[in-house]
């Protein structure tokens, strides 16, 4: 098999031990978390993040074979999809967490990816993993240009101002003009573009890209290798002789673009950059390997190094020596043998070691934490220490929660990890009674994952599940059979939308009293009002205007 290039070499960071246990030295600890990069890609279905994640792993030496989405073969699946249905479908319905180490010119770092579900009906676990990471990659189709879901997920970044790198995919198409693009990017998400290299014709003329910082060309051949990244070779300078004889007519042309892209861009700015204002582009085509090193040297070198985390009462910064870290996802049976549940953890400060003794601060309890593990997908392997960026995932026994936070010893509770309100509901009924306890032991397991929500009304013993997207039932219904071995159907549920319940007791307990047949229990105990229609929403709330109806609930 085809080696990764050079410049990327697996290396094993180094350790800690064998110090005190618990104890790194600041510059230590400092070093490590300087060299983690933890962001995840976003993109409206089809633009390429899966093609594109798969290349980025593969020029980090992580994957020997990089295969495209749409020739997989019987056994070669993406990496980032290992979910049985996934496989199945072509689509990410998870988010997935990959690290690999990488090394460039500017140094040697740990890059924790986060692959996000591509699927419109699967936003809500986006949006929690995008609380996760410090910054993202933004795929746009070159033919399609920006998608609905691309707006969405653009969106639910500029929440966290979180910084946007652009990779403007499937060049080797015929596809719009990039000026066009560029401004299509900038009128509909608001947010500056700052191209970084630029596109030499496209589709069946496509002959490479021009890279405005270090004025370099690289060619593209549609006929070289594409383990290699496609790159016929490197032109050094804008005015090179060599240029006219290799591109022809195009070099002219190549020539007045630039002049016309400097003129009328933004250069960069990477202050602008970190505060999530602007947005360095660079142009390629991922299913050819093309354009992806030089996406992935900027992300090392130009976005964050771990960032502080929110809580109720403080920030945490990521260089603080004692260790924290919160759970933003919750899977289970990643290994169906094993029928395991993971939480995913993300560090926020400090440094995890095999072993350590946490405060789970929902419980107020104190665990041992001895077979945390990093992830490659479905692969995984023991952690024995893990730094402020990083992902580590915690087997769940069922007493961890979306929102749960691990310190050693300070009772933190981050914030802004919310759940939204469902926009589709359906009534769970089996087909064989007998296997009510394993719907609901699997239905809890996969509401906490948030895969779905789960309600129970106070006026029947129906099972209603929420969702996002109607997909999702598909997905909980695929999962139980095949994890749970519970044979479901879901059934419509007379219900338009959910509102959480906040206010006073007594006043709740009014609220019951009078209109109790459209309460429910959420999976964590929380009231909740199941609308039947928006009309009977609004009356319910004039009715009761002591009582907020809430849209969204803080996982806490």
């Amino acid at each position: 098999m085809t080696a990764g290039p050079r410049t990327c070499q697996v290396r094993i960071h180094p350790h800690c031990s064998p110090l005190p246990f618990g104890f790194c030295p600041v510059s230590t600890l400092q070093q490590e978390i300087r060299r983690r990069r933890t962001f995840a890609i976003i993109a409206h279905p089809d633009a390429g993040k899966t093609t594109l994640t798969e290349k980025l792993l593969w020029f980090g030496g992580a994957i020997q074979m990089a295969g495209a989405v749409r020739a997989r073969k019987a056994n070669r699946h993406a990496t980032s999809d290992w979910m049985e249905m996934e496989k199945q479908r072509g689509i990410s319905v998870t988010s997935s967490v990959m690290q690999f180490p990488y090394q460039n010119a500017g140094g040697d770092y740990i890059v924790n990816l986060l692959d996000t579900p591509g699927h419109e009906d699967f936003s809500e676990d986006t949006y929690r993993t995008l609380t996760a990471v410090d910054s993202a990659v933004m795929v746009i189709d070159s033919v399609n240009g920006v998608e609905a879901q691309t707006i969405k997920l653009l969106n639910v970044c500029r929440l966290r101002n979180t910084p946007i790198l652009t990779f403007i995919n499937k060049l080797d198409r015929e596809g719009r003009a990039p000026i066009e693009l560029l401004d299509e990017i900038e009128s509909v998400l608001q947010i500056q573009c700052a191209p970084m290299t630029w596109p030499i014709g496209m589709g069946k003329s496509f002959k490479g890209v021009y890279h405005l910082v270090n004025d370099t060309v690289q060619l593209f051949d549609p006929n070289a290798d594409s383990e290699k990244g496609a790159t016929a070779g490197l032109i050094q300078g804008l005015d090179n002789p060599e240029l006219d004889r290799v591109l022809g007519a195009q070099a002219e042309e190549l020539r007045i673009d630039i002049e016309l892209v400097r003129g009328a861009s933004h250069t960069f700015d990477k202050e602008a950059f970190l505060a999530g204002k602007q947005c360095p582009v660079y142009f390629g085509s991922a299913v050819n390997n093309f354009g992806v090193q030089s996406l992935l040297d900027a992300l090392v070198d130009q976005s964050p190094e771990p960032l502080a985390r929110p809580t109720e009462t403080r920030e945490v910064k990521p260089m603080e020596e004692k260790f924290t870290g919160f759970v933003f996802k919750i899977q289970a049976n990643m290994d169906p043998k094993h029928r395991d549940r993971i939480a995913f953890v993300r560090v926020c400060s400090g440094r995890f070691e095999r072993g350590m003794k946490l405060l789970q601060v929902s419980t107020g309890k104190t665990v041992a934490i001895n077979n945390a593990i990093t992830f490659m997908a479905q692969d995984r392997n023991t952690t024995e220490e893990a730094f402020a960026g990083d992902i580590i995932g915690v087997p769940n026994h069922g007493t961890i929660r979306l929102g749960d936070a691990f310190t050693e010893g300070e009772p933190l509770k981050f914030t802004g990890i919310p759940s939204f309100a469902p926009e589709f509901f359906r009534r769970a009924r089996l087909n064989n009674p007998l296997r009510l306890k394993q719907l609901q032991k699997g239905l809890q397991q996969l509401a906490e994952e948030g895969a779905t929500q789960m309600f129970r009304p106070l006026a029947s013993n129906d099972l209603v599940l929420g969702a996002v997207g109607i997909l999702q039932f598909d997905v909980v219904a695929h999962r139980l059979e095949h994890e749970y071995g519970v044979d479901a159907i879901f059934e419509p549920h007379e219900c338009a939308t959910a509102r959480w319940l906040r206010g006073k007791p007594e006043d709740i307990e009014k609220l019951i009293d009078k209109a109790g047949h459209n309460v429910a229990l959420d999976g964590a105990g929380d009231y909740v009002y199941l609308a039947p229609s928006q009309v009977n929403l609004r009356l319910t709330q004039e009715r009761f205007p002591d009582i907020q109806f809430m849209e969204t609930r803080e996982v806490v």
